[in-house]
């Protein structure tokens, strides 16, 4: 889609604004709209009958949330949780199915959208099911280090804890391990990663 269309179509779309800790979506409720982060990172997460949380993903700039309620008209699979200042843009599900209708390249990218979180959530599976946790710990150090284009996310012990499916002391344990082989080391509200190369051998290493 070229600018004249965008022009066309983005008074369809409005603001939404969250600071951290905020809830923008919740579970089990419904909601149709369709979310595009502007600015921030959204997580999204799941909460037990026990209360265990489970992050099911962090979604960034440029990315959407909500696209399951959307198109099957059923509640939120998730709820959604800014870790930080986020702007969305958001759209209603009458807005946006015309839109898809009139210009097969956005429907395309939608497509694409939803193949890449079956993907993404096919790997998190993976990851509970088979990988031990000191590896999950290393694939989410991995994944959130940044790169010189792209800042890296800070994420607390207990948030890691989320992603990871285990425990905050698990994960502190996980992360003095990695310290003490020289993979990583622990600074007051960071972490560093000194031995990229290592950290990708211990994801897959069996235990």
């Amino acid at each position: 889609m070229g600018p004249p269309e965008l022009d066309s179509i983005k008074h369809l779309f409005f603001e939404v604004r969250a600071e951290r800790g905020e809830i923008i979506l919740l579970e089990d409720e419904l909601t149709d709209r369709l979310f595009f982060v502007a600015t921030g990172v959204v997580k999204l997460f799941r909460v037990s009958a026990e209360g265990k949380e489970q992050t099911l993903e962090l979604v960034r700039p440029g990315e959407s949330i909500n696209e399951v309620p959307v198109f099957d008209g059923g509640p939120n699979h998730a709820s959604a949780q800014a870790m930080g200042p986020v702007l969305l843009y958001a759209i209603s599900k009458n807005e946006l199915e015309p839109i898809l209708r009139d210009h097969p390249k956005v429907a395309l990218n939608v497509v694409k959208v939803l193949a890449s979180r079956i993907r993404h959530l096919v790997s998190l599976i993976e990851d509970l099911s088979f990988r031990h946790v000191i590896g999950r710990v290393a694939k989410i150090l991995l994944e959130h280090a940044g790169d010189g284009a792209r800042p890296g996310q800070r994420l607390t012990q207990q948030e890691m804890a989320a992603i990871a499916g285990t425990a905050r002391e698990v994960v502190g344990r996980s992360l003095k391990t990695l310290e003490e082989r020289g993979i990583i080391k622990l600074e007051r509200h960071r972490i560093v990663v000194t031995d990229k190369e290592a950290l990708k051998q211990v994801i897959d290493a069996k235990y």
